[in-house]
């Protein structure tokens, strides 16, 4: 039976006790559906085989083959990953148009014994909804952005928001990128169709009637481009500025990029991408920074030459309502919560002032937000 996926939300509905996808590792690998199993009935030489033969020879030639192909691959999956499923256990499988490859899968499970379903469409059919989220519906959510100049901890701030009952999302964590030259983090990014995926299911998961805050960021994060119907509704949206010393960001990122500083060769590389842009005196100067391990120093020059100029520049681009500064004298381990509770509230008066309504006492209490909030 085919069922029909009318909304990203359907899939979470359904009853199956395994997502397959059918489809080659190599369409897998690009996206998926989220928790889908890659069972392959076609590896991917074997796809391309079949596809030349289809053109090259005949249909009913390749399907012959591709039967063939199928029912050896199958019977692999039935005698290895599936060997361990009793007789109430309910498969759902899909492959990228919802045909023949997850139709005989779907037939030779079923022939078993189990009771299985496919999804009508097939991927095509979940990405469709994927894209019909992205571009045709609005955020769903009023966007808040946290901002602030790179080393002002927003990304670790934001992920306390949760515990502190503000709405998130975290597009540095979908992205898997920190959003900066230095960003890169293990296991690389996902490709852009994986990352729409993750983004669009987030924003299905939005609660309309409360804020979402989003980190500030260019339409770029690493590799990936955000959709342009939330890049725009970041750019006109309340921003929330960390402002903190030049100095005590240097620290934090010394502290908080100890990964990266670890691999000396990835730091010489990165540092060396900023050629066509700085003196070559900087780049060596940096580079020898780097090899003596003074990263503290190191964040400190490039944020005074490469990354606070720039993102002056493109603050000034944003035609953003209005916000508040949140003003951070450190940004120690032990002062990032209190750094968060100040954020939390400052959302919280944000949504009051929009609402049309004075919050009982604009005044934080001392135990709450320790240091001021809005102002120079």
């Amino acid at each position: 039976m085919a069922l029909t996926l009318t909304s990203l939300s359907d899939l979470a509905r359904l009853p199956f006790d395994m997502l397959i996808d059918a489809r080659s590792p190599s369409e897998y690998a690009e996206d998926h559906l989220p928790g889908a199993v890659s069972l392959p009935v076609l590896d991917d030489e074997e796809r391309a085989r079949v596809g030349t033969i289809y053109t090259r020879v005949s249909p009913f030639t390749a399907r012959k083959i591709g039967a063939a192909l199928v029912a050896r691959n199958v019977a692999k999956h039935l005698e290895g990953p599936l060997a361990g499923m009793d007789g109430g256990w309910r498969p759902l499988v899909y492959c990228w148009r919802g045909g023949q490859r997850s139709g005989s899968f779907a037939t030779i499970l079923a022939q078993v014994g189990w009771r299985t379903d496919t999804i009508a469409g097939g991927y095509k059919a979940w990405r469709a909804l994927v894209v019909q989220r992205l571009q045709d519906r609005p955020v769903g959510a009023p966007v808040i952005v946290l901002d602030g100049n790179t080393g002002s901890a927003k990304t670790e701030v934001l992920n306390l928001l949760p515990d502190r009952g503000v709405q998130v999302i975290d597009l540095e964590g979908l992205a898997n990128h920190r959003g900066s030259l230095f960003g890169q983090r293990a296991g690389g990014q996902p490709s852009q169709k994986a990352f729409e995926g993750r983004l669009a299911l987030a924003l299905e998961a939005l609660d309309p009637g409360r804020p979402v805050v989003v980190e500030a960021e260019s339409s770029r994060i690493g590799n990936l481009s955000l959709p342009k119907q939330l890049w725009q509704e970041m750019r006109r949206s309340p921003r929330l500025r960390i402002v903190a010393p030049r100095p005590v960001r240097a620290a934090y990122l010394a502290r908080a990029y100890r990964d990266l500083t670890a691999d000396a060769a990835l730091v010489a590389d990165t540092i060396g991408l900023l050629r066509p842009l700085q003196p070559r005196e900087r780049i060596e100067q940096w580079l020898e920074m780097a090899r003596q391990g003074a990263f503290e120093a190191l964040a400190g020059e490039l944020m005074e030459h490469h990354y606070d100029p720039r993102y002056e520049a493109h603050r000034a681009r944003m035609a953003s309502g209005a916000g508040a500064e949140i003003h951070a004298g450190s940004l120690a381990e032990a002062e990032i919560g209190a750094l968060a509770d100040r954020v939390a509230a400052a959302v919280d008066r944000l949504c009051k002032d929009r609402d049309g309504r004075k919050p009982p006492d604009a005044t934080p209490r001392p135990d709450q937000v320790p240091g001021p909030v809005g102002g120079p």
